[in-house]
């Protein structure tokens, strides 16, 4: 089960590092990798070892410990100063030499038949001085603390409460109480009482580093005091052989909480509507879009009079210049994707707008969110709708205005012009021809009546009358069709300028939150 639940961490973790990138501090992503990274390789060696490191200060006993649970005169004790320069190894039992050529431990030594078959396998370390003066030692020490299974601080009376072994080495080890063991030395240098006092002091201390789950020990090198129970405690996790796996989750939960902090706290749910319409709207100003529509309403009004007007009067309509034309949008749906229209550039005030608006988009759906994602989706964004203009006046462009359509009713009625036009100019013939007639004295035929009125000027008057009727009647259906095209226009326009919104501005910013759910989910996950 230890095993499964490792995997699924890793699985977590190797999801959040992901999400995060780009996002989160790259210290942070560098050490959750680091973790990865020793996680699959410790993996990959023996399961059937347990690594246990002494480490301590310089003074602290380390060494003669590490002889003492030997039982072998190995390391050189040292007093005043560091006499551990490179990590020392005693194993029990074999098969250990891949894992320590991955420590990097050269100096090697089986122990005596002390272990029983069930703690074969137990790997001890000793580590150079953390408070070492050679730099180097240190760094080897602090290598070493990062990849054992199981740390043994060896502190002593005089130094157990100093502030630099708390803060550096064991606050950082805070959530790894299960793999760290604290060893008072020197114990034989106090009477009871005093012991009792520092052990009861150290497990406060150890406690404050958040290591409450840490074992503490009083021990003396020299008399042996407390040393089989010490030896008792390593045996057994030799025999459980949990040590590396509890190691391994420590380090993963430890470096994925950090994530989870870094990714602060959930995002609060908010509706994208309201936000939403206000960009677009901003992005309609900016693009140009009530231009349009009123133009295709013009264009709309002058080819309705054009097709449905008073025939000898239409054509003072076409001398106007069409406002759909003038802005090179009668083009129709065959036009090439990269066409561009003739609108002129939005105003700084409309275009200072805009990009106020995709501000104000981008800061009130990462409300609450870590300064590190905000930051990631203004990055994002501003990359995105570095081409907004081109970008919409493309969408502009794009869009089906139904410039070329001709609605049924107007071939209908321009039919019926020019049918009263063709009666009236027949009535002006005939009444034209009788004209004629009696100029010229010659007998006239009998011009039919209808109700005492003649023919001929009855065509003349009611073809007239007619036309202009039905051209005023068509200029009234003409303007609500237009305004009804108007409206069908505007409506597409908008559609546009929101496909542009979404995929240039909503759509980065869903990403950079969506990014930001995953990846606090799965640090919890791996954080358990």
């Amino acid at each position: 089960m230890a095993r499964l639940d490792l995997a699924d961490r890793v699985a977590a973790l190797e999801t959040a590092v992901s999400a995060g990138e780009g996002r989160l501090p790259a210290p942070l992503l560098d050490d959750a990798r680091a973790v990865l990274e020793r996680t699959a390789t410790r993996s990959a060696l023996s399961a059937e070892h347990t690594v246990v490191a002494l480490a301590g200060s310089t003074g602290s006993g380390k060494s003669s410990l590490f002889n003492a649970i030997a039982r072998a005169p190995l390391a050189r004790p040292g007093i005043t100063r560091p006499t551990t320069s490179r990590p020392m190894a005693v194993v029990w039992g074999p098969g250990a030499d891949p894992l320590l050529s991955w420590l990097e431990v050269g100096d090697r030594h089986h122990a005596a038949d002390r272990a029983t078959v069930d703690t074969r396998g137990l790997v001890l370390l000793d580590l150079p001085d953390h408070d070492s003066v050679e730099t180097e030692h240190r760094a080897i020490a602090e290598r070493l603390v990062e990849r054992v299974d199981l740390l043994v601080w060896v502190v002593d009376p005089q130094k157990y409460a100093d502030a630099a072994l708390h803060e550096r080495y064991l606050r950082p080890l805070a959530g790894h109480g299960d793999v760290v063991v604290v060893v008072l030395n020197q114990i034989d240098r106090l009477t009871p009482e005093e012991a009792t006092a520092c052990l009861a002091d150290l497990r406060r201390l150890v406690a404050e580093d958040g290591l409450a789950a840490a074992r503490v020990l009083g021990v003396s090198a020299t008399t042996g005091q407390g040393i089989d129970e010490l030896d008792a405690l390593l045996d057994q996790a030799a025999a459980r052989r949990e040590a590396a796996v509890a190691r391994m989750v420590a380090d993963l939960r430890t470096v994925a909480a950090r994530i989870a902090d870094a990714c602060g706290d959930k995002v609060p749910d908010r509706s994208q509507k309201a936000a939403r319409e206000r960009l677009v709207d901003a992005l309609e100003a900016a693009a140009g879009v009530p231009t349009v529509v009123d133009a295709v309403r013009g264009s709309a009004n002058r080819r309705a009079r054009a097709a449905t007007g008073w025939p000898p009067t239409r054509w003072i309509g076409r001398l106007r210049v069409d406002p759909l034309r003038r802005l090179g949008l009668t083009r129709g749906t065959d036009r090439p994707e990269l066409a561009r229209t003739s609108l002129p550039p939005a105003s700084p005030t409309l275009a200072a707008r805009a990009h106020v608006a995709v501000r104000e988009y981008v800061g009130t759906m990462t409300t609450g969110a870590p300064e590190d994602w905000v930051l990631a989706a203004r990055a994002r964004v501003t990359a995105s709708t570095d081409g907004l203009d081109d970008a919409l006046d493309l969408a502009v462009a794009g869009t089906e205005l139904e410039a070329t359509r001709r609605p049924l009713w107007w071939g209908v009625v321009s039919f019926v012009q020019w049918v009263v036009l063709g009666v009236l100019v027949a009535g002006l013939v005939w009444l034209g021809v009788l004209a004629v007639l009696a100029y010229l004295q010659l007998p006239a035929p009998e011009t039919p009546t209808w109700r005492g009125f003649p023919w001929p000027t009855l065509m003349v008057v009611g073809g007239a009358l007619v036309g202009l009727v039905v051209a005023l009647v068509s200029r009234l259906a003409g303007a609500l069709g237009a305004r009804r095209r108007a409206a069908r226009a505007r409506r597409r326009l908008r559609e546009s300028i929101g496909r542009v919104a979404d995929g240039q501005v909503r759509l980065p910013v869903a990403e950079e939150l969506s990014a930001l759910t995953t990846c606090r989910v799965a640090a919890h996950i791996a954080a358990g």
